[in-house]
């Protein structure tokens, strides 16, 4: 289990260190408003569903995301463990505090 420092540091490097950092801000973000699906999430950004499908599997396997069950229609919900404030801090170092599609 990663303590404060360990989710910053992990945070960082699948939002800032890795191509489709902007990507999985605005997945993200979305799902700080509510849950969505990878459809759902897919139709709202304008994106591939395939493309949607790997920011979701990258962002799950990392535990910041969780599903709300393990099938095809799965509704994704945030971590409780995630860091707001790192979160926000990358967001606007990158420039994305508008990526919200």
């Amino acid at each position: 289990m990663l303590d404060a420092e360990g989710m910053k540091r992990l945070l960082w490097y699948i939002l800032a260190g890795t191509r489709g950092g902007v990507t999985r801000i605005k997945i993200i973000s979305l799902l700080k408003e509510r849950p969505y699906n990878i459809n759902q999430l897919s139709s709202k950004m304008g994106m591939n569903y395939k493309s949607i499908q790997h920011h979701i599997k990258v962002l799950e396997e990392n535990n910041i995301i969780m599903p709300s069950e393990k099938k095809y229609g799965a509704v994704y919900f945030l971590s409780p463990r995630i860091d707001f404030t790192a979160f926000d801090e990358i967001r606007k170092k990158l420039g994305a505090e508008h990526a919200i599609a």
